[in-house]
């Protein structure tokens, strides 16, 4: 049984990884037939020239194939592509109209509720007090409705905002899926696994693509789309197999794009300036200015995020304290490198303008 099940969830990657890497090219002639293309116009943007957007088109595509190949579709299963299906089409829209924010809002509510409507809803969190007082779960009741609306808005709007590099958001999120992946199958939720797979291979298959420098971008088609399902899978493969750590696994595992975006909307509050608008203060942008070329700051953003899902399965598998020992590991090498780093770029710079 456990062979049988390793080649479903090895297929469903594989078919996902060829479907999307072969699609893309396709793509990105759509792309510039519809005029889908990111032009830089202003500080924010790191490239230079006109780049084709609706890569996530490719994505969705390698996912969808996958999982109605491999996975069960089961009510959870539909929910997760429903609402894919509204993120993938408002997304399109939007990279070639640019939608308004509030719009887009309304349509990521919907799509929450959808997946919520089929069966994924945080119903229980630890209770980190239970030793003292209390019952070691708590059931949510009424409230998981709307807390697990808030974590898919919240995971899917963390996902795009952090797509300012090329590679960086997929590959981030490419990375997490491999943590959730392997959570899943050990936690033998066959199902959940599947699609987690054809989630990590879809994502694989257009990184070469949109690596700097980048043939293409995902767009909000792919971002959205990603950050949709990621939060979708880690509720039905995480939160309801690890009940005993509730949010910290998951919350670890998509640690960097959700804590950029906290920081971003306490910064943007701060400044008093609406929580939706665009900034240059992400950690992506600030370790640009400090020197570090493309793919430099998308490598080490790349290895922050695996060592914080290597640190989410130490929790999951092992205990807090040794996860919580990890992540001080992990912020330690991350500030030493940093701090070595950043002097050798700077003078690597004047050399340059000598």
């Amino acid at each position: 049984m456990f062979t049988t099940s390793s080649v479903f969830i090895v297929l469903a990657l594989a078919v996902a990884f060829l479907i999307s890497f072969s699609t893309t090219p396709a793509v990105i002639a759509l792309a510039n037939k519809i005029k889908a293309i990111d032009v830089p116009k202003d500080e924010r943007r790191v490239h230079k020239k006109p780049i084709p957007l609706i890569g996530g088109l490719a994505i969705f595509y390698g996912f969808v194939i996958s999982v109605l190949c491999f996975a069960v579709i089961d009510g959870p299963t539909m929910g997760i592509l429903i609402g894919s299906l509204i993120m993938v089409t408002i997304g399109v829209i939007d990279d070639m109209r640019d939608l308004n924010a509030k719009i887009k809002l309304i349509f990521q509510i919907a799509a929450a509720l959808i997946v919520v409507y089929f069966g994924i809803e945080v119903e229980y969190i630890a209770n980190p007090l239970s030793k003292w007082f209390g019952p070691q779960y708590i059931n949510l009741g009424l409230w998981s409705i709307p807390l697990t609306i808030v974590w898919v808005v919240g995971v899917t709007n963390a996902v795009n905002l952090i797509d300012g590099l090329d590679g960086l958001a997929v590959g981030i999120s490419s990375i997490a899926s491999v943590a959730l992946l392997s959570l899943t199958i050990l936690s033998k939720n066959l199902n959940v696994a599947i699609i987690i797979a054809a989630l990590a291979g879809a994502g694989f298959g257009f990184l070469p693509y949109n690596f700097n420098p980048a043939k293409i971008f995902m767009g909000d088609t792919g971002s959205t789309f990603l950050g949709f399902v990621l939060a979708c899978i880690s509720i039905q493969g995480l939160m309801k197999m690890y009940a005993l750590i509730s949010f910290a696994v998951p919350v670890l595992i998509l640690g960097l794009p959700i804590f950029d975006t906290f920081f971003a909307i306490l910064r943007r509050i701060a400044k008093k300036k609406p929580i939706m608008s665009p900034d240059r203060g992400h950690l992506h942008h600030r370790l640009i200015d400090m020197g570090f070329s493309q793919r430099q700051t998308v490598t080490i953003l790349y290895t922050l995020t695996s060592l914080l899902c290597l640190t989410a399965v130490v929790m999951a598998l092992k205990d807090a304290l040794r996860g919580l020992i990890l992540v001080f590991a992990v912020l330690l090498v991350l500030l030493i490198s940093i701090v070595i780093m950043e002097p050798r770029e700077s003078q690597e710079e004047e050399d340059k303008n000598e």
